[in-house]
């Protein structure tokens, strides 16, 4: 027999073919078929869904937290020194990459108060939007009163907890304003919340979000990916300029990205919910068919909801079978079909929304949502309607959706007070109120016919305010007969400001702000005056419709148990 090589390279050669000779090279081609089946596998495309839901769940709906610290200044000596924390801390280094002078010097004045701001970033938000601010102060501050308080510059970042460090975004809304503390509108004797509060529209956001959707892992594939964008861009696009542009762009296998349609703007929830309700595949004969189905779906309450964001989905087609249906008995069932005709733009949906505003609170808000982006004369004439509804939240709630409307906004008039707020007088047959917002505007609601104030001599307001009732015998100095109010404040080291305005509730707003008051003076007061008896009207605060209400059925059954024409059960075994 021969031997071996006596060189290690020459043995590794001759026993690596001898090992291929019986049989390795099997192992090695059945490795090569693996792999082969596994490409084949990552290759192949998965079948497409019926609708985008079954493939794909949504991304960006949550709202993003938002956190600073800042100074309120502005204080009439109830700030106080910024005590040794961590915010501190945090402020002082924020200070110094700003260049500010002498900063520990400004953090120990007594009109100066360290505190804390949070907001929240609602999906959908882009740069520019506005949001309201929490301002709180730290666990230990010297702080005793933030009223009056103007809000500096503050930078905004998301906040989380990673391997037991605190990590910071970059900067997601800038923050400033003037502060409306808590015990402004809540008269209780519980301290803490005049070192709390907020600022309306205070935070403006600085980066657009992104919506999405994300692919389960079974549908996970470029081509699915792009056929679902596909299908999205069949049914919502809009024009960029000149240019036809859809929503939906596959950005990965697993990831598509998602404008957010105009019609659907501060809307992002329910056009997710409509484009996860969007058929994949493209309209055909089997269309009709599905509608056909879906229609008798509406017929039935506990289907009714998701059929009607089906027909929604399938946009200028299923218009026939949504009219048909607000035409139901059954309330709930109309107002699915008419939520969905006033995101698809069609006049047929303002009669049904309005009477289930008056007549449904669970449908109130979903329904005022629908009506402010139909662009419908009709939307508008119903809207002045419900201002005047028995309903506090009916009324106050059509206001505001009228506010934000281009072509109702100028029919609402109201005044702009020194640039701190609006005082709106809305005519209404309805119970006289007097509503101040405590989100978004900064805005005082007289509706209907106030009552005169009930004021026989004085009373002291918020931060060193007096108003006083003029006698009839007193010489006015704008030589009005009619009765008037002489508003004086008296603060230190600020000048003494006096104005003279009708003895009416709208006089009184007026001659707040005369004497250098803002919009947390002019809530305290009207609080106080109600606490004393001097305002007689209805005082609310936010008074809005509840989003997310439930509504209760009083029978399970669907639309056909309506129809008296049906056979009887009797009748139904004899046929």
């Amino acid at each position: 027999m021969f031997g071996l090589p006596t060189h290690p390279l020459c043995r590794a050669a001759v026993c690596l073919g001898m090992l291929l000779s019986t049989g390795c090279a099997s192992w090695l081609n059945r490795g090569t078929k693996d792999d082969s089946e596994h490409l084949e596998k990552l290759m192949r495309v998965p079948e497409p869904p019926d609708l985008v839901r079954e493939a794909a769940i949504p991304h960006g709906l949550r709202e993003i937290r938002v956190d600073g610290v800042a100074v309120v200044n502005q204080l009439p000596g109830t700030g106080g020194p910024a005590l040794p924390s961590s915010f501190r801390d945090q402020l002082l280094d924020e200070m110094k990459r700003n260049e500010v002078a002498d900063p520990n010097g400004f953090l120990e004045q007594n009109d100066n108060a360290l505190v804390q701001v949070r907001g929240l970033i609602p999906a959908g938000a882009r740069r520019g939007d506005s949001i309201d601010l929490q301002i709180l102060t730290p666990p230990k501050t010297e702080a005793t009163d933030l009223h009056g308080g103007w809000l500096l510059d503050t930078r905004l970042r998301h906040q989380q907890v990673l391997n037991n460090s605190v990590r910071s975004s970059e900067v997601l809304a800038i923050g400033t304003g003037p502060v409306l503390t808590r015990g402004d509108f809540d008269g209780t004797d519980d301290t803490t919340l005049h070192v709390s509060g907020r600022v309306l529209s205070g935070g403006l956001v600085q980066t657009d979000r992104k919506l999405g959707l994300v692919l389960r892992p079974k549908f996970q594939h470029v081509k699915m990916a792009k056929a679902i964008a596909e299908a999205i861009n069949r049914r919502f696009y809009f024009f960029d300029g000149t240019t036809r542009r859809g929503i939906a762009k596959a950005v990965e296998d697993d990831f598509i990205e998602i404008d957010v349609h105009p019609r659907y703007r501060h809307h992002e929830e329910r056009l997710l919910h409509v484009v996860r309700a969007i058929s994949v595949a493209p309209e055909s004969s089997d269309t009709q068919a599905r509608l056909v189905e879906l229609s008798e779906k509406l017929r039935v309450p506990a289907e009714a909801a998701d059929a009607a964001l089906q027909l929604e989905a399938i946009g200028e087609g299923a218009i026939p079978t949504l009219v048909e249906a607000c035409n139901l008995t059954n309330p709930e069932l109309r107002f699915y079909a008419a939520e969905a005709l006033a995101y698809l733009d069609r006049s047929e949906a303002v009669e049904p929304l309005l009477a289930g505003i008056r007549n449904e609170p669970a449908f109130r808000s979903p329904s005022l949502s629908a009506l402010l982006g139909l662009e419908h004369s009709s939307a508008v004439t119903g809207l002045q309607e419900l201002l005047n509804e028995d309903s506090l939240e009916t009324r106050y709630g059509a206001m505001t959706v009228m506010r934000d409307r281009k072509d109702a906004r100028s029919s609402l008039g109201g005044e702009n007070l020194n640039g701190q707020f609006r005082l709106y007088q809305i005519k209404s047959n309805g119970p006289p109120a007097v509503v101040v917002s405590l989100t978004r505007k900064p805005e005082v609601v007289l509706m209907g016919e106030v009552s005169p104030l009930a004021l026989k001599s004085f009373f002291i307001g918020p931060a060193g305010m007096i108003v006083r009732r003029m006698n009839a015998d007193e010489t006015s100095l704008s030589g009005s007969a009619s009765a008037r109010l002489r508003i004086s404040r008296f603060r230190p080291g600020r000048p003494d400001a006096f104005a003279e305005v009708d003895a009416t509730l709208a006089g009184l707003i007026r001659g707040i702000t005369e004497v250098g008051g803002g919009y947390g003076d002019t809530v305290a007061t009207l609080r106080m005056a109600k606490e004393q008896g001097v305002l007689v009207d209805q005082l609310a605060f936010d008074p809005l419709p509840k989003s997310k209400r439930t509504y209760y059925r009083d029978d399970e059954s669907d639309e056909d148990a309506f129809d008296e024409d049906s056979p009887s059960e009797e009748d139904a075994k004899e046929l």
